[in-house]
């Protein structure tokens, strides 16, 4: 029989007060004790002796050892198991702690108050809520006092897991006898409502607070409801919640300027951001390395890089030190906006001043510079990264592969990619890296290279995929060769692997482009009977395929078709439809679809103005071609194709006046001439009555020349133009 001092001991052990409401532990220490049998103590024991050392990774070796007496028969100590559940619990191996629990309740060993407690807060990080409050129901029902701690646990459980209705319910039904709701459970509630953007509701549980005793909102409060505001771009109610916090007699705290220095820069109000820095300062609040961390990389994203380091040499004079995450902000905001080379300015910068950023910060900057294609800065910065002692990892690879294939270095990729794989710098690739090559093999041409690389991968299948297989047969299938890529379709469905949208996109538009329409067609059919939707793309290729074929009436239905299979057609399809409509010459068909096109919100592009005023001004109909001319005008769409076949059109029906007002409406909107167009206005030209002045009504244009600069073009028209009888004359001649 357990002594009470050996109890008293236990109870001490557990952080849990020996009194009236332990009186239920007594019962069950006193009939353990009467087991507690040499083997069960040896047992104890060890377990105990693996938890000591936790970061050795014993726990794992606790829980076999609990696990293998447990199946031949041998239970630890009812303390022992309890202790197992609290040690896992709070060394964050949650399962471990829940598996413990679950064979306990086999072996029916009673949980006690702290392995219960434990468990809430196991199925709270496990993302399970609401067992948690199951477990909750069990602690009262065994007549345990529970502490707001464990309520709000729950609370934080139900909110993170957008369940924070739940959490309202659940707080209003507690017994407020027994548990009272504090600052903490109320500000869990806000932010809850907050992430969920309800944030009227969250404003409005702020009120409720000031009624409830000793639970009136505090600077987090404030602070809760000010990030929430700023995330809805509602800055100046965040602003006169500052205002509110003074008349409540709340200090305002770095938190507080920080959100909503966060909230301001994040919106591009920079410059108000550091106004409010200013005050804090004023007030003698001391800022953190993320108050400045938001400044700089709100100067980084608008260029300002001045401004940005003297923040920066202001957070050093004041000893705040910065972090690697802030180096990584500083160049990803300046990298985002396509200012790598400023961002390599501020890196260089970093580096003069003896910082060591970290490989994220690297890896930011080498990916911005392959995006703009500065691969000998991107290399100069892998040398420097190497040379500080940074190893290169996974990331910092692929993102130079990708740089280094879509410039078209296939095989300097290719080399880097064998250097990845070298002994002194190994690094295993994935499926990324495996991609990268192939693409860009694949776009080079080289394919049996490709597919050398694509077999090991399948060899290896974690580094194969289906985006891997869609490549290589769009590849096969462009190069004409059938056979391969029929054989690469089989080979996926062999290793079970389940296409996509993109895959059946690339076979059924590479048959399309191959002209092979009864494969293309048949493919079609058959996805589509297996369950696969077709997306606008599918039918935009295989109708356009048609309408090449000269199959209108197939490429008809099948339009019909997407509408009665759900599919919206999109713009392209109602180009491909209408050109062809318009070249079969039923012109009233082609308005009816124009109109259909309308009534489903699809505004005609540059392409499609372009086929029917093309169209049009063919068949003289003018005045139809200049309405939707203005049309298009109108909604500050231009194109070239479309002024080159107004001016054939109006110049045919010889209509000056058009002609020169086009022309003048052409220079205002900084048309570029080509040779094709100026070859057009001299038709044109050519046609204008003798008497009338060209060079007065000529408007001024500029045209570019391959050097890049721009040249009086009205002058070179009007030479061309004066020449062009001398040019005839000499002609017959």
């Amino acid at each position: 029989m357990m002594t009470r001092k050996q109890i008293t001991n236990l109870c001490i052990y557990f952080q849990e007060p020996f009194n009236t409401q332990n009186r239920i532990f007594i019962k069950h220490f006193s009939a353990a004790a009467t087991l507690y049998s040499s083997h069960t103590q040896k047992l104890d024991t060890q377990l105990r002796s693996l938890c000591e050392n936790p970061k050795k990774n014993q726990l794992i070796n606790a829980f076999s050892l609990f696990n293998q007496n447990l199946d031949l028969g041998q239970i630890p100590s009812e303390s022992t198991c309890n202790f197992l559940v609290v040690t896992f619990a709070k060394n964050k191996d949650y399962n471990l702690a829940l598996r413990v629990y679950h064979k306990m309740r086999k072996v029916q060993v009673l949980p006690w108050f702290l392995s219960l407690a434990a468990l809430i807060e196991c199925f709270v990080y496990v993302q399970n809520p609401r067992l948690a409050i199951g477990v909750l129901a069990l602690i009262f029902k065994n007549g345990y006092k529970v502490n707001v701690y464990i309520v709000n646990v729950i609370l934080k459980g139900l909110c993170e897991n957008g369940m924070v209705v739940k959490a309202i319910e659940f707080a209003c039904s507690l017994d407020k006898k027994e548990v009272t709701p504090d600052v903490v459970s109320l500000n869990t509630l806000m932010r809850g409502l907050c992430k969920e953007k309800k944030i009227e509701e969250a404003l409005d549980l702020r009120f409720s607070m000031e009624n409830v005793v000793s639970c009136g909102p505090n600077s987090y409060t404030y602070s809760i409801l000010m990030e929430g505001l700023c995330s809805e771009g509602r800055l100046d109610d965040a602003m006169e919640l500052l205002e509110e916090m003074r008349t409540k007699g709340l200090e305002a705290d770095v938190v507080v300027y920080t959100t909503l220095i966060n909230g301001l820069c994040n919106k591009g109000y920079v410059s108000r951001g550091k106004e409010l820095l200013n005050k804090m300062l004023e007030k003698g609040i001391s800022p953190i390395v993320v108050t400045y961390s938001c400044l700089i990389n709100g100067f980084c994203k608008q260029g300002k890089l001045k401004e940005s380091t003297m923040l920066y040499d202001d957070m050093l004079n004041r000893g705040i030190q910065p972090d690697s995450f802030m180096f990584a902000g500083m160049i990803g905001a300046l990298c985002t906006n396509g200012r790598a080379k400023k961002a390599m300015e501020l890196f260089n910068l970093i580096l003069d001043r003896g910082e060591e950023p970290g490989n994220i910060t690297y890896n930011i900057l080498l990916s911005a510079l392959c995006k703009e294609g500065s691969l000998a800065d991107a290399f100069h910065i892998l040398k420097v990264m190497i040379a500080k002692g940074k190893t290169p990892d996974l990331v910092t690879y692929n993102t130079l592969l990708k740089g280094l294939s879509e410039s078209g270095k296939v095989d300097d990729a290719v080399t880097l990619f064998e250097s990845m794989l070298g002994d002194e710098t190994y690094v295993q690739p994935n499926v990324i890296t495996m991609n990268v090559l192939i693409r860009g093999l694949c776009r080079d041409g080289q394919l049996d290279k490709a597919a050398k690389i694509h077999n090991k991968m399948v060899e290896n299948k974690s580094l194969a995929d289906i985006g891997t297989f869609t490549v290589l047969i769009g590849a096969y299938l462009e190069a004409n060769n059938v056979v391969r890529a029929l054989e690469l379709w089989k080979q996926l469905n062999q290793l079970n692997f389940i296409p996509d949208s993109i895959t059946y996109n690339t076979i059924i538009d590479g048959f399309c482009k191959l002209n092979v329409l009864n494969i293309a067609k048949g493919l079609f059919l058959r996805f589509r009977k297996n369950g696969y939707h077709p997306t606008a793309f599918d039918y935009n290729s295989l109708m356009d395929a048609l309408c090449k074929e000269g199959s209108l009436e197939q490429a008809t239905g099948l339009f019909k078709e997407m509408l009665d299979a759900n599919c919206e057609p999109d713009i392209v399809s109602y180009n491909i439809i209408i050109r062809s409509t318009l070249e079969a010459g039923n012109l009233q068909s082609a308005k009816e679809l124009l109109i259909g096109m309308n009534r489903r919100g699809l505004n005609p592009d540059v392409f499609t103005f372009s086929i029917l005023i093309n169209r049009f001004s063919k068949l003289g109909q003018l005045e139809e071609a200049k309405k939707l001319f203005e049309i298009m005008d109108a909604s500050g769409l231009a194109d070239i194709t479309v002024y080159d076949c107004l001016l054939k059109g109006f110049s045919l029906n010889g209509q000056t006046g058009e002609i020169v007002d086009l022309l003048h409406k052409m220079a205002a909107k900084g048309i570029e001439l080509d040779s094709r167009i100026t070859s057009t206005i001299l038709e044109c030209l050519c046609n204008f009555s003798e008497d009338i002045n060209v060079e007065e009504l000529l408007p001024k244009f500029s045209q570019k020349t391959s050097e890049g600069f721009s040249i009086p073009c009205s002058e070179l028209l009007m030479k061309l133009h004066k020449s062009i009888p001398k040019l005839q004359l000499d002609s017959a001649q």
